[in-house]
C-alpha cells in the first residue's frame, strides 16, 4: 500500500485549518440579558438613592403612620398601603371567577368554532383599551352606579363596616370594579391556554371512567391547568396593584383610613401619580419611598406567587 492510503477503520484526514466561529446568537441573548438586569439594578438604585433621605428620617414609622400632610413635614402611607392590597384583591374577586368560566367556556365545545373565536377576540381587545378610557367610562358609567346602589347597602347593611355609609360615587369598590374588568382579559387568555393545553387523554380517560361533562372538567381539566391559572392570577394582582391612571380617576384619593368599600381611598401607584409632580424638598423623598415600598410589594408578590406555582406543578406529578 501507498504511504498516502488511510487503514480501515481509521479516522478521516483532520482538517487542521478549521476553526470554532463564535456563537453571536448566543452572545446576544447573553448580553440582553445582563443589560436587562442592570437596568433593573439601576432603577431599584436610583429609588433607593432618592428615597434615602425620608427612609433616613422616617424609618419603619412610615409604613405606621396614618397622616399624609406635606405642608406640616408628616408622611404616612398605611391607608395607602391598606387601599392598594384592598383594591387588588378585590379586583380579583371580582374577575376571577368571571374569567375563569369564560375561559372555560370558551376551551370547551358549548358553541360553534367561529362564535367562540369572536367572544375570545373581544375579550382580549379589552387589553387594547388604553387605562385613561377606563377611567372616563368608570366616571360615566360606574361611579352614578355604586352611589346610586350604594347608597342602598349602606341603607340595608350599613350596620357592617364594609358598607358604612355615606356611599361616594368614587370609592374604593368604584376603583376595584374598574380594575377586575381591566385585569379580566390576562385571566381569561391564560387560563384558557391552559385548558387548551390538558392533553385529550384526560379527557377520554375520565369519560371511559363515567365521568359526566361538567365532572370531567371540574373534576379532571381544572386541576390540570391549575398552573396557569395561578399564573394568570399572579399577573393579574400585580397589574392590578401597579393600575395608575384609572385608578387616580376613580379611587377619590383619600389619605383617610377606611373600612368601607363605599368610601374613598388610596393607592401608591396613585398617590406618586398625583403629588409627584408638585412635590418638593421632604417630599420628593417620601414619594420615592413610597415607590420603594410598591417595588417590594410587588416583588413579594411574584415571589409567593411561584412558590405557590411550584408547588401546584409538584403536586399534580405527585411529588411532595
Amino acid at each position: 500500500m501507498g504511504g498516502n492510503s488511510i487503514a480501515k477503520g481509521s479516522p478521516g484526514p483532520i482538517n487542521r485549518g478549521y476553526r470554532p466561529r463564535p456563537d453571536f446568537f448566543r452572545f446576544s441573548c447573553f448580553l440582553a440579558s445582563a443589560l436587562t438586569v442592570a437596568l433593573l439594578a439601576l432603577i431599584l438604585g436610583e429609588i433607593l438613592y432618592k428615597a434615602w433621605p425620608a427612609i433616613n428620617k422616617f424609618g419603619l414609622g412610615f409604613l405606621s403612620g396614618v397622616q399624609w400632610s406635606p405642608n406640616r413635614g408628616v408622611f404616612g402611607v398605611l391607608p395607602v398601603l391598606i387601599g392598594t392590597a384592598a383594591s387588588s384583591l378585590l379586583a380579583l374577586l371580582f374577575a376571577l371567577p368571571l374569567g375563569l368560566s369564560i375561559a372555560v367556556f370558551l376551551s370547551e365545545n358549548f358553541l360553534p368554532l367561529p362564535v367562540r373565536q369572536f367572544i375570545r377576540f373581544m375579550v382580549e381587545l379589552l387589553a387594547a383599551i388604553p387605562s385613561v378610557v377606563y377611567g372616563l367610562w368608570g366616571i360615566f358609567v360606574v361611579v352614578p352606579l355604586v352611589q346610586q346602589y350604594g347608597a342602598v347597602l349602606a341603607d340595608k347593611l350599613g350596620f357592617l363596616p364594609l358598607f358604612a355609609g355615606p356611599a361616594y360615587g368614587n370609592s374604593l369598590l368604584t376603583a376595584s370594579l374598574v380594575l377586575a374588568l381591566m385585569v379580566l382579559p390576562t385571566i381569561t387568555a391564560i387560563s384558557r391556554n391552559s385548558l387548551v393545553a390538558v392533553p385529550p387523554t384526560l379527557r377520554e380517560g375520565a369519560y371511559a371512567l363515567g365521568a359526566t361533562r361538567w365532572e370531567t372538567i371540574l373534576g379532571v381539566i381544572l386541576p390540570t391547568a391549575a398552573p396557569g391559572i395561578v399564573a394568570s392570577t399572579i399577573l393579574s394582582f400585580g397589574r392590578a396593584m401597579g393600575e395608575t391612571m384609572a385608578v387616580a380617576m376613580l379611587i377619590g384619593n383619600s389619605q383617610r383610613l377606611s373600612w368601607s368599600l363605599l368610601s374613598p381611598s388610596n393607592t401608591l401607584s396613585a398617590l406618586l401619580a398625583n403629588q409627584f409632580a408638585e412635590a418638593e424638598g421632604i417630599q420628593v423623598s417620601a414619594l420615592m419611598y413610597a415607590a420603594v415600598i410598591l417595588v417590594i410589594m410587588t416583588l413579594a408578590v411574584n415571589i409567593a406567587g411561584e412558590a405557590v406555582l411550584r408547588r401546584t406543578q409538584r403536586s399534580l406529578v405527585g411529588l411532595k
